[in-house]
Protein backbone atom coordinates (compact mmCIF):
# COMPACT_ATOMS: atom_id res chain seq x y z
CA UNK A 1 0.00 0.00 0.00
CA UNK A 2 1.36 3.34 -0.39
CA UNK A 3 3.06 5.02 2.25
CA UNK A 4 6.08 7.92 2.89
CA UNK A 5 9.15 5.55 2.38
CA UNK A 6 11.95 4.71 5.04
CA UNK A 7 15.21 6.75 5.09
CA UNK A 8 17.73 4.63 3.21
CA UNK A 9 20.11 7.02 2.29
CA UNK A 10 22.26 5.80 4.76
CA UNK A 11 22.01 2.38 3.47
CA UNK A 12 22.09 3.52 -0.12
CA UNK A 13 25.51 5.55 -0.40
CA UNK A 14 24.37 8.57 -1.31
CA UNK A 15 21.36 7.70 -2.85
CA UNK A 16 17.76 8.39 -1.09
CA UNK A 17 15.14 5.90 -2.43
CA UNK A 18 11.32 7.56 -1.31
CA UNK A 19 7.57 6.36 -2.12
CA UNK A 20 5.27 8.30 -4.40
CA UNK A 21 2.80 8.60 -2.27
CA UNK A 22 -0.90 7.43 -3.29
CA UNK A 23 -3.99 7.03 -1.00
CA UNK A 24 -5.01 3.32 -1.52
CA UNK A 25 -7.99 1.70 0.01
CA UNK A 26 -6.67 -0.99 2.57
CA UNK A 27 -8.00 -4.41 1.97
CA UNK A 28 -7.67 -6.71 5.11
CA UNK A 29 -4.85 -9.46 4.69
CA UNK A 30 -3.41 -12.40 6.10
CA UNK A 31 -1.85 -11.91 10.07
CA UNK A 32 1.95 -12.12 9.58
CA UNK A 33 4.02 -11.95 12.55
CA UNK A 34 6.85 -9.07 12.69
CA UNK A 35 10.08 -9.93 10.97
CA UNK A 36 12.33 -11.91 13.36
CA UNK A 37 16.16 -11.33 13.58
CA UNK A 38 18.14 -14.69 13.55
CA UNK A 39 18.80 -15.00 16.89
CA UNK A 40 14.96 -15.54 17.86
CA UNK A 41 14.13 -18.57 15.32
CA UNK A 42 16.63 -21.15 17.15
CA UNK A 43 19.91 -22.36 15.38
CA UNK A 44 20.72 -23.59 11.65
CA UNK A 45 20.21 -26.83 11.65
CA UNK A 46 18.44 -29.64 13.61
CA UNK A 47 14.87 -31.70 14.00
CA UNK A 48 12.03 -30.61 15.08
CA UNK A 49 10.36 -30.99 18.74
CA UNK A 50 11.24 -29.12 21.96
CA UNK A 51 13.15 -31.98 23.10
CA UNK A 52 14.92 -32.52 19.94
CA UNK A 53 15.73 -28.55 20.48
CA UNK A 54 16.67 -28.96 23.94
CA UNK A 55 19.20 -31.63 23.02
CA UNK A 56 20.67 -30.06 21.00
CA UNK A 57 20.11 -26.37 20.80
CA UNK A 58 18.54 -26.60 17.35
CA UNK A 59 14.94 -26.79 15.94
CA UNK A 60 11.49 -24.86 15.22
CA UNK A 61 9.63 -23.74 18.05
CA UNK A 62 6.45 -23.73 16.23
CA UNK A 63 4.59 -26.42 14.09
CA UNK A 64 3.47 -26.07 10.62
CA UNK A 65 0.00 -27.41 11.43
CA UNK A 66 -0.84 -25.12 14.59
CA UNK A 67 0.93 -21.92 13.83
CA UNK A 68 2.28 -22.09 10.06
CA UNK A 69 3.35 -18.36 10.30
CA UNK A 70 5.82 -18.24 12.75
CA UNK A 71 6.56 -21.88 11.68
CA UNK A 72 7.85 -20.60 8.19
CA UNK A 73 9.61 -17.24 9.30
CA UNK A 74 11.63 -19.61 11.90
CA UNK A 75 12.22 -22.40 8.86
CA UNK A 76 13.80 -19.94 6.37
CA UNK A 77 16.84 -18.65 8.89
CA UNK A 78 17.08 -22.10 10.87
CA UNK A 79 17.71 -23.64 7.81
CA UNK A 80 20.05 -20.66 6.39
CA UNK A 81 18.58 -19.83 3.14
CA UNK A 82 17.98 -16.33 4.52
CA UNK A 83 19.11 -13.69 6.95
CA UNK A 84 17.10 -10.93 7.76
CA UNK A 85 18.41 -7.65 6.23
CA UNK A 86 18.24 -4.33 8.07
CA UNK A 87 15.96 -2.95 5.12
CA UNK A 88 12.38 -4.24 6.16
CA UNK A 89 11.01 -6.24 3.68
CA UNK A 90 14.28 -7.36 1.65
CA UNK A 91 16.61 -10.22 2.46
CA UNK A 92 19.93 -12.11 1.98
CA UNK A 93 19.81 -15.12 0.01
CA UNK A 94 22.33 -17.27 1.65
CA UNK A 95 24.15 -19.95 -0.25
CA UNK A 96 21.92 -22.80 0.31
CA UNK A 97 18.96 -21.18 -1.22
CA UNK A 98 20.66 -19.58 -3.95
CA UNK A 99 22.36 -22.88 -4.60
CA UNK A 100 18.68 -23.66 -5.46
CA UNK A 101 17.60 -20.70 -7.78
CA UNK A 102 20.59 -21.49 -9.54
CA UNK A 103 19.32 -24.83 -10.46
CA UNK A 104 16.05 -23.13 -11.00
CA UNK A 105 17.65 -20.37 -13.70
CA UNK A 106 19.94 -23.04 -15.23
CA UNK A 107 17.25 -25.36 -16.35
CA UNK A 108 14.92 -22.38 -17.46
CA UNK A 109 17.70 -20.76 -19.25
CA UNK A 110 18.87 -23.74 -21.58
CA UNK A 111 15.04 -24.23 -22.28
CA UNK A 112 14.59 -20.00 -23.82
CA UNK A 113 17.65 -20.94 -25.27
CA UNK A 114 16.19 -23.70 -26.99
CA UNK A 115 13.11 -21.35 -28.22
CA UNK A 116 15.56 -18.89 -29.35
CA UNK A 117 16.05 -16.27 -26.40
CA UNK A 118 18.97 -14.39 -26.15
CA UNK A 119 20.02 -12.84 -23.05
CA UNK A 120 20.21 -9.30 -21.84
CA UNK A 121 20.32 -6.52 -19.74
CA UNK A 122 19.41 -3.33 -19.25
CA UNK A 123 19.67 -0.62 -16.44
CA UNK A 124 17.40 -0.39 -12.89
CA UNK A 125 16.64 3.22 -13.51
CA UNK A 126 13.54 4.42 -15.51
CA UNK A 127 13.28 8.00 -16.16
CA UNK A 128 9.80 9.21 -14.89
CA UNK A 129 8.91 10.69 -18.66
CA UNK A 130 8.82 7.03 -20.21
CA UNK A 131 7.68 5.73 -16.89
CA UNK A 132 4.36 7.52 -17.88
CA UNK A 133 4.20 7.24 -21.39
CA UNK A 134 2.25 4.02 -21.10
CA UNK A 135 -1.14 5.37 -18.59
CA UNK A 136 -2.45 1.84 -17.44
CA UNK A 137 0.71 0.53 -16.66
CA UNK A 138 1.71 3.39 -14.47
CA UNK A 139 -1.24 3.14 -12.75
CA UNK A 140 -1.28 -0.99 -12.05
CA UNK A 141 2.33 0.11 -10.69
CA UNK A 142 2.10 3.09 -9.05
CA UNK A 143 2.02 2.14 -5.39
CA UNK A 144 4.73 -0.11 -6.05
CA UNK A 145 7.21 2.17 -7.12
CA UNK A 146 10.63 3.24 -5.85
CA UNK A 147 11.85 6.49 -6.59
CA UNK A 148 15.30 7.93 -6.68
CA UNK A 149 14.92 11.87 -5.50
CA UNK A 150 18.44 12.78 -3.98
CA UNK A 151 22.10 12.87 -5.22
CA UNK A 152 24.18 12.95 -1.56
CA UNK A 153 22.21 16.27 -0.56
CA UNK A 154 21.05 17.31 -3.75
CA UNK A 155 17.42 17.46 -4.62
CA UNK A 156 17.53 16.19 -8.59
CA UNK A 157 15.88 17.76 -11.25
CA UNK A 158 13.87 14.93 -12.06
CA UNK A 159 13.29 11.80 -9.70
CA UNK A 160 14.31 8.44 -11.11
CA UNK A 161 12.08 5.17 -10.77
CA UNK A 162 13.72 1.95 -9.59
CA UNK A 163 12.56 -0.30 -11.75
CA UNK A 164 9.53 -2.53 -10.80
CA UNK A 165 9.38 -4.33 -14.26
CA UNK A 166 10.87 -3.43 -17.34
CA UNK A 167 8.74 -2.75 -20.19
CA UNK A 168 9.10 1.00 -19.77
CA UNK A 169 12.65 0.26 -20.10
CA UNK A 170 13.59 -1.45 -22.47
CA UNK A 171 10.71 -1.00 -25.35
CA UNK A 172 12.06 2.28 -26.53
CA UNK A 173 14.86 0.94 -27.56
CA UNK A 174 12.82 -2.08 -29.23
CA UNK A 175 11.53 1.16 -31.20
CA UNK A 176 15.08 1.40 -32.43
CA UNK A 177 16.09 -2.07 -33.34
CA UNK A 178 12.69 -3.28 -35.14
CA UNK A 179 12.40 -1.76 -38.01
CA UNK A 180 11.66 -4.28 -40.46
CA UNK A 181 9.75 -7.90 -40.71
CA UNK A 182 13.22 -9.35 -41.11
CA UNK A 183 14.02 -7.58 -37.44
CA UNK A 184 11.37 -9.79 -36.06
CA UNK A 185 11.00 -11.88 -33.61
CA UNK A 186 13.00 -10.21 -31.38
CA UNK A 187 13.04 -12.26 -27.76
CA UNK A 188 14.94 -10.91 -24.97
CA UNK A 189 15.25 -12.10 -21.44
CA UNK A 190 17.25 -10.22 -18.75
CA UNK A 191 17.78 -12.12 -15.34
CA UNK A 192 17.79 -9.02 -12.65
CA UNK A 193 16.40 -7.72 -9.30
CA UNK A 194 13.39 -5.63 -9.18
CA UNK A 195 12.15 -3.43 -6.63
CA UNK A 196 8.61 -3.29 -5.68
CA UNK A 197 8.00 -0.84 -2.70
CA UNK A 198 4.93 -2.75 -1.31
CA UNK A 199 3.72 -2.10 2.65
CA UNK A 200 2.01 -5.03 2.88
CA UNK A 201 3.12 -7.90 4.61
CA UNK A 202 6.50 -8.58 3.83
CA UNK A 203 7.08 -12.48 3.90
CA UNK A 204 11.04 -14.08 2.77
CA UNK A 205 10.32 -15.42 -0.65
CA UNK A 206 7.14 -15.15 -1.01
CA UNK A 207 6.70 -10.85 -0.68
CA UNK A 208 9.48 -8.47 -0.80
CA UNK A 209 10.59 -5.36 -1.68
CA UNK A 210 13.40 -6.79 -3.57
CA UNK A 211 13.40 -9.95 -5.62
CA UNK A 212 15.54 -11.81 -8.02
CA UNK A 213 13.97 -13.15 -11.61
CA UNK A 214 13.91 -13.27 -15.18
CA UNK A 215 12.22 -11.20 -17.29
CA UNK A 216 10.81 -12.20 -20.82
CA UNK A 217 10.47 -9.74 -23.19
CA UNK A 218 9.72 -10.56 -26.76
CA UNK A 219 7.98 -8.80 -30.17
CA UNK A 220 6.83 -10.60 -33.00
CA UNK A 221 4.98 -9.75 -36.06
CA UNK A 222 1.61 -11.59 -36.04
CA UNK A 223 -0.38 -12.26 -32.67
CA UNK A 224 -0.30 -15.94 -33.77
CA UNK A 225 3.26 -16.50 -32.71
CA UNK A 226 2.96 -14.15 -29.95
CA UNK A 227 -0.06 -16.55 -28.70
CA UNK A 228 1.73 -19.75 -29.32
CA UNK A 229 4.81 -18.16 -27.02
CA UNK A 230 2.60 -17.49 -23.78
CA UNK A 231 1.80 -20.97 -23.90
CA UNK A 232 4.97 -22.07 -24.13
CA UNK A 233 6.66 -20.43 -21.94
CA UNK A 234 3.62 -20.98 -19.22
CA UNK A 235 4.24 -24.75 -19.93
CA UNK A 236 8.10 -24.01 -18.98
CA UNK A 237 6.57 -22.92 -15.56
CA UNK A 238 4.64 -25.83 -15.03
CA UNK A 239 7.63 -27.39 -15.71
CA UNK A 240 10.19 -25.24 -13.10
CA UNK A 241 7.50 -26.36 -10.17
CA UNK A 242 6.06 -29.82 -11.30
CA UNK A 243 9.54 -31.03 -12.91
CA UNK A 244 12.00 -29.75 -10.30
CA UNK A 245 9.89 -28.25 -7.27
CA UNK A 246 7.54 -31.26 -7.07
CA UNK A 247 4.44 -28.71 -6.73
CA UNK A 248 1.36 -29.27 -8.74
CA UNK A 249 -0.01 -26.08 -10.06
CA UNK A 250 -2.81 -25.28 -12.17
CA UNK A 251 -2.56 -23.58 -15.74
CA UNK A 252 -4.91 -20.85 -16.81
CA UNK A 253 -6.17 -17.44 -18.31
CA UNK A 254 -6.57 -14.56 -15.43
CA UNK A 255 -9.57 -12.81 -15.17
CA UNK A 256 -9.72 -8.91 -16.73
CA UNK A 257 -9.24 -7.78 -13.00
CA UNK A 258 -6.64 -9.68 -12.20
CA UNK A 259 -4.61 -9.64 -15.68
CA UNK A 260 -1.07 -7.84 -15.78
CA UNK A 261 -1.65 -3.80 -16.00
CA UNK A 262 -1.24 -3.11 -19.60
CA UNK A 263 -1.57 -6.75 -21.16
CA UNK A 264 -4.36 -8.00 -23.48
CA UNK A 265 -4.63 -11.20 -21.41
CA UNK A 266 -2.16 -13.17 -18.77
CA UNK A 267 -2.30 -16.66 -18.20
CA UNK A 268 -0.66 -18.28 -15.13
CA UNK A 269 0.35 -21.11 -12.74
CA UNK A 270 -1.36 -20.83 -9.60
CA UNK A 271 0.13 -23.29 -6.83
CA UNK A 272 -1.63 -24.14 -3.48
CA UNK A 273 -0.63 -23.96 0.63
CA UNK A 274 -3.29 -26.16 1.83
CA UNK A 275 -2.05 -25.53 5.57
CA UNK A 276 -2.94 -21.29 4.88
CA UNK A 277 -6.25 -22.24 2.89
CA UNK A 278 -4.29 -19.74 0.39
CA UNK A 279 -3.57 -19.59 -3.14
CA UNK A 280 -0.38 -18.45 -4.43
CA UNK A 281 0.77 -17.08 -8.29
CA UNK A 282 3.60 -19.24 -9.25
CA UNK A 283 4.20 -17.48 -12.04
CA UNK A 284 3.03 -15.62 -15.74
CA UNK A 285 2.93 -15.23 -19.26
CA UNK A 286 1.56 -12.09 -20.56
CA UNK A 287 0.31 -11.25 -24.00
CA UNK A 288 0.82 -8.05 -24.25
CA UNK A 289 -1.45 -7.34 -27.41
CA UNK A 290 0.15 -4.03 -29.69
CA UNK A 291 -0.81 -1.81 -26.67
CA UNK A 292 2.75 -0.91 -25.89
CA UNK A 293 3.94 -1.22 -29.05
CA UNK A 294 1.29 1.71 -30.13
CA UNK A 295 2.55 3.72 -27.16
CA UNK A 296 6.36 3.34 -27.55
CA UNK A 297 6.22 3.01 -31.47
CA UNK A 298 7.52 -0.35 -32.68
CA UNK A 299 6.85 -0.34 -36.38
CA UNK A 300 7.84 -2.92 -38.71
CA UNK A 301 7.71 -2.84 -42.52
CA UNK A 302 5.73 -5.67 -43.85
CA UNK A 303 6.62 -7.56 -46.73
CA UNK A 304 3.58 -6.20 -48.04
CA UNK A 305 5.72 -2.57 -47.47
CA UNK A 306 3.23 -1.61 -45.08
CA UNK A 307 3.83 -0.37 -41.83
CA UNK A 308 2.79 -2.85 -38.45
CA UNK A 309 3.00 -2.52 -35.01
CA UNK A 310 4.65 -5.25 -33.25
CA UNK A 311 2.68 -7.83 -31.42
CA UNK A 312 4.38 -8.63 -27.63
CA UNK A 313 5.20 -10.43 -24.79
CA UNK A 314 6.32 -10.58 -21.43
CA UNK A 315 6.99 -12.98 -19.03
CA UNK A 316 8.43 -13.31 -15.81
CA UNK A 317 9.68 -16.39 -12.76
CA UNK A 318 10.97 -14.95 -9.12
CA UNK A 319 12.57 -16.37 -6.48
CA UNK A 320 9.07 -17.19 -5.11
CA UNK A 321 9.08 -20.21 -6.36
CA UNK A 322 11.70 -21.39 -3.53
CA UNK A 323 9.12 -20.33 -1.03
CA UNK A 324 6.40 -22.34 -2.57
CA UNK A 325 8.35 -25.56 -2.42
CA UNK A 326 9.53 -24.75 1.11
CA UNK A 327 5.77 -23.99 2.15
CA UNK A 328 4.70 -27.32 0.33
CA UNK A 329 7.17 -30.10 1.28
CA UNK A 330 8.41 -29.03 4.16
CA UNK A 331 8.01 -30.24 7.88
CA UNK A 332 8.57 -30.06 11.45
CA UNK A 333 11.98 -30.83 11.71
CA UNK A 334 12.95 -28.82 8.65
CA UNK A 335 13.29 -28.71 4.91
CA UNK A 336 12.13 -31.45 2.74
CA UNK A 337 13.84 -30.66 -0.37
CA UNK A 338 13.15 -32.65 -3.87
CA UNK A 339 16.72 -34.07 -5.28
CA UNK A 340 16.18 -31.74 -8.53
CA UNK A 341 16.73 -29.25 -6.62
CA UNK A 342 18.23 -29.51 -3.82
CA UNK A 343 22.29 -28.31 -3.57
CA UNK A 344 23.19 -31.73 -2.07
CA UNK A 345 21.33 -34.42 -2.65
CA UNK A 346 23.24 -36.87 -0.37
CA UNK A 347 25.31 -36.32 2.79
CA UNK A 348 27.52 -39.26 3.93
CA UNK A 349 28.18 -39.45 7.82
CA UNK A 350 30.99 -41.56 8.80
CA UNK A 351 30.14 -42.74 12.90
CA UNK A 352 33.38 -43.84 14.48
CA UNK A 353 32.99 -44.95 18.32
CA UNK A 354 34.11 -42.62 20.87
CA UNK A 355 36.91 -45.21 21.84
CA UNK A 356 38.05 -45.76 18.33
CA UNK A 357 41.79 -45.66 17.23
CA UNK A 358 42.66 -42.93 14.84
CA UNK A 359 43.42 -45.50 12.39
CA UNK A 360 40.02 -47.20 12.50
CA UNK A 361 38.66 -43.24 12.41
CA UNK A 362 40.63 -42.64 9.87
CA UNK A 363 39.89 -45.82 7.94
CA UNK A 364 35.98 -44.94 8.29
CA UNK A 365 36.82 -41.35 6.60
CA UNK A 366 38.75 -42.81 3.68
CA UNK A 367 35.78 -45.03 2.99
CA UNK A 368 33.33 -42.29 3.06
CA UNK A 369 35.87 -40.27 0.53
CA UNK A 370 35.91 -43.39 -1.62
CA UNK A 371 32.11 -43.23 -1.76
CA UNK A 372 31.75 -40.14 -2.45
CA UNK A 373 33.85 -40.38 -5.40
CA UNK A 374 31.78 -43.04 -6.60
CA UNK A 375 28.33 -41.08 -6.15
CA UNK A 376 29.72 -38.23 -7.67
CA UNK A 377 31.11 -40.11 -11.30
CA UNK A 378 27.35 -40.97 -11.49
CA UNK A 379 26.17 -37.32 -11.58
CA UNK A 380 25.08 -37.59 -7.74
CA UNK A 381 25.64 -33.94 -5.58
CA UNK A 382 27.47 -35.41 -2.49
CA UNK A 383 28.20 -34.02 1.28
CA UNK A 384 30.45 -35.50 3.65
CA UNK A 385 30.12 -34.47 7.77
CA UNK A 386 33.70 -35.44 8.85
CA UNK A 387 33.10 -33.18 11.91
CA UNK A 388 34.46 -34.47 15.35
CA UNK A 389 33.32 -32.53 17.36
CA UNK A 390 29.43 -32.57 16.96
CA UNK A 391 27.32 -35.98 17.58
CA UNK A 392 26.22 -37.97 14.81
CA UNK A 393 22.22 -36.88 16.12
CA UNK A 394 23.32 -33.84 16.00
CA UNK A 395 24.20 -34.14 12.57
CA UNK A 396 21.16 -36.15 11.87
CA UNK A 397 19.47 -33.12 12.63
CA UNK A 398 21.33 -30.34 11.31
CA UNK A 399 21.10 -32.01 7.75
CA UNK A 400 17.43 -32.85 8.40
CA UNK A 401 16.76 -29.49 9.15
CA UNK A 402 18.55 -28.62 5.38
CA UNK A 403 16.47 -31.19 3.52
CA UNK A 404 19.01 -33.28 2.15
CA UNK A 405 16.87 -35.86 0.43
CA UNK A 406 19.55 -39.07 1.53
CA UNK A 407 21.39 -39.81 4.87
CA UNK A 408 24.25 -42.44 4.15
CA UNK A 409 24.97 -43.82 7.81
CA UNK A 410 28.70 -45.44 8.12
CA UNK A 411 29.33 -46.97 11.19
CA UNK A 412 31.66 -49.54 12.47
CA UNK A 413 29.25 -52.97 11.74
CA UNK A 414 28.83 -51.35 8.39
CA UNK A 415 32.61 -51.54 7.83
CA UNK A 416 32.76 -55.02 8.88
CA UNK A 417 29.99 -55.99 6.61
CA UNK A 418 30.66 -53.44 3.58
CA UNK A 419 27.36 -51.48 3.69
CA UNK A 420 25.87 -48.61 4.74
CA UNK A 421 22.43 -47.39 6.24
CA UNK A 422 20.49 -44.86 3.79
CA UNK A 423 17.46 -42.91 5.21
CA UNK A 424 15.18 -40.75 3.33
CA UNK A 425 14.40 -37.11 4.48
CA UNK A 426 10.94 -37.23 2.97
CA UNK A 427 9.44 -40.15 4.23
CA UNK A 428 12.33 -41.20 7.08
CA UNK A 429 12.73 -45.06 5.99
CA UNK A 430 15.84 -46.76 6.02
CA UNK A 431 17.22 -48.86 4.25
CA UNK A 432 20.64 -51.06 4.24
CA UNK A 433 23.12 -51.08 0.85
CA UNK A 434 26.00 -52.65 0.07
CA UNK A 435 28.71 -50.48 -0.92
CA UNK A 436 28.89 -51.65 -4.35
CA UNK A 437 25.25 -51.13 -5.16
CA UNK A 438 25.67 -47.55 -4.15
CA UNK A 439 26.21 -45.89 -7.40
CA UNK A 440 23.07 -47.55 -9.28
CA UNK A 441 20.86 -47.76 -6.01
CA UNK A 442 21.05 -44.19 -4.82
CA UNK A 443 20.38 -42.60 -8.01
CA UNK A 444 17.21 -44.74 -8.83
CA UNK A 445 16.51 -43.72 -5.04
CA UNK A 446 16.45 -39.99 -5.79
CA UNK A 447 14.27 -40.40 -8.69
CA UNK A 448 11.53 -42.32 -7.00
CA UNK A 449 12.00 -39.70 -4.16
CA UNK A 450 11.17 -36.86 -6.69
CA UNK A 451 8.23 -38.52 -8.58
CA UNK A 452 6.54 -39.21 -4.85
CA UNK A 453 6.78 -36.23 -3.34
CA UNK A 454 4.70 -34.60 -6.27
CA UNK A 455 2.73 -37.16 -5.86
CA UNK A 456 1.69 -36.82 -2.54
CA UNK A 457 1.66 -32.94 -2.67
CA UNK A 458 -0.99 -33.80 -5.76
CA UNK A 459 -3.43 -35.79 -3.46
CA UNK A 460 -3.04 -32.71 -1.41
CA UNK A 461 -3.58 -29.89 -3.38
CA UNK A 462 -6.27 -32.07 -5.02
CA UNK A 463 -8.22 -33.10 -1.82
CA UNK A 464 -8.38 -29.06 -1.74
CA UNK A 465 -10.51 -28.60 -4.68
CA UNK A 466 -13.91 -28.65 -4.45
CA UNK A 467 -16.80 -27.80 -7.44
CA UNK A 468 -19.93 -26.04 -5.94
CA UNK A 469 -22.67 -23.82 -7.48
CA UNK A 470 -24.34 -22.24 -4.96
CA UNK A 471 -22.87 -19.37 -2.61
CA UNK A 472 -23.45 -21.19 0.42
CA UNK A 473 -20.96 -24.14 -0.63
CA UNK A 474 -18.32 -21.53 -2.11
CA UNK A 475 -18.71 -20.01 1.75
CA UNK A 476 -18.42 -23.41 3.45
CA UNK A 477 -15.31 -24.33 0.89
CA UNK A 478 -13.74 -21.64 2.22
CA UNK A 479 -13.83 -21.92 5.30
CA UNK A 480 -12.78 -25.25 5.17
CA UNK A 481 -9.70 -24.03 3.69
CA UNK A 482 -10.17 -25.11 0.24
CA UNK A 483 -9.88 -23.51 -3.51
CA UNK A 484 -13.41 -23.64 -5.29
CA UNK A 485 -14.25 -24.33 -8.80
CA UNK A 486 -17.62 -21.92 -9.42
CA UNK A 487 -19.61 -21.25 -12.89
CA UNK A 488 -19.24 -17.46 -12.76
CA UNK A 489 -21.01 -14.69 -15.16
CA UNK A 490 -16.88 -13.39 -15.89
CA UNK A 491 -17.73 -9.67 -14.69
CA UNK A 492 -15.55 -7.54 -12.96
CA UNK A 493 -18.63 -6.04 -10.91
CA UNK A 494 -19.30 -9.84 -9.78
CA UNK A 495 -15.67 -10.79 -8.65
CA UNK A 496 -15.94 -7.23 -6.72
CA UNK A 497 -19.09 -8.66 -5.03
CA UNK A 498 -17.88 -11.88 -4.15
CA UNK A 499 -14.38 -10.32 -2.54
CA UNK A 500 -16.10 -7.92 -0.03
CA UNK A 501 -18.49 -10.32 0.58
CA UNK A 502 -16.55 -13.71 1.54
CA UNK A 503 -14.52 -11.57 3.59
CA UNK A 504 -14.81 -12.04 7.50
CA UNK A 505 -13.11 -10.91 10.35
CA UNK A 506 -10.44 -13.44 10.53
CA UNK A 507 -10.02 -13.93 6.46
CA UNK A 508 -9.70 -11.39 3.43
CA UNK A 509 -11.86 -12.02 0.54
CA UNK A 510 -11.85 -14.41 -2.39
CA UNK A 511 -10.50 -13.53 -5.68
CA UNK A 512 -10.59 -15.43 -8.70
CA UNK A 513 -6.93 -17.46 -9.04
CA UNK A 514 -7.51 -18.22 -12.82
CA UNK A 515 -10.11 -19.50 -15.29
CA UNK A 516 -8.11 -23.27 -15.76
CA UNK A 517 -7.99 -24.30 -19.10
CA UNK A 518 -8.98 -27.54 -18.27
CA UNK A 519 -12.57 -27.22 -16.82
CA UNK A 520 -15.67 -29.28 -16.74
CA UNK A 521 -18.07 -28.71 -19.38
CA UNK A 522 -20.64 -25.92 -18.38
CA UNK A 523 -23.99 -27.57 -18.61
CA UNK A 524 -26.60 -25.52 -20.26
CA UNK A 525 -28.81 -22.94 -18.04
CA UNK A 526 -26.01 -22.95 -15.88
CA UNK A 527 -26.04 -19.38 -13.58
CA UNK A 528 -23.25 -17.77 -12.07
CA UNK A 529 -22.85 -19.13 -7.99
CA UNK A 530 -22.57 -15.69 -7.13
CA UNK A 531 -24.74 -13.25 -9.02
CA UNK A 532 -27.37 -15.76 -10.67
CA UNK A 533 -26.49 -14.06 -13.69
CA UNK A 534 -25.97 -16.54 -17.06
CA UNK A 535 -22.61 -18.45 -16.13
CA UNK A 536 -19.74 -18.04 -19.57
CA UNK A 537 -17.29 -20.23 -17.45
CA UNK A 538 -15.50 -21.89 -14.35
CA UNK A 539 -13.30 -20.00 -12.28
CA UNK A 540 -11.16 -21.41 -9.91
CA UNK A 541 -11.56 -18.89 -6.68
CA UNK A 542 -9.55 -18.63 -3.54
CA UNK A 543 -8.10 -16.59 -0.71
CA UNK A 544 -4.32 -15.79 -1.35
CA UNK A 545 -1.19 -14.54 -0.57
Amino acid sequence: MAATAENVAEQLAEVAVEDKPKKEKKEKAPKVPKEKKEGSSGGAGGGGGKDKKKETQLGLSATKNEDFNKWYQELVVASELISYYDVSGCYILRPWAFAMWEVVHRWFDDNIKALGVQNAYFPLFITEDVLNTEKDHVEGFAPEVAWVTRSGNTPMEKPIAIRPTSETAMYPYFAQWIRSHRDLPLRLNQWTNVVRWEFKYPTPFIRSREFLWQEGHTAFATQEEADAEVLQILDLYAGVYEQLLAVPVTKGRKSKKEQFAGALYTTTVEAYIPETGRGIQGATSHCLGQNFSRMFGIEFETEEKTKQHAWQNSWGLTTRTLGVMVMTHSDDKGLVLPPRVAPKQVVIIPIPKGNSSPEVAQGMFDKAAELRKGLEAVGVRVETDLRTNYTPGWKYNHWEMRGLPLRVELGPRDMEAGVVVVARRDTGAKETVAWADLSTRLPALLDTIQAEMLVRARERYDACLETVTTWEDFMAALERKHMVLAPWADEEEVEEDVKKRSATADSMGAKTLCLPFVQPELPAGAVCFASGKPAKNWALWGRSY
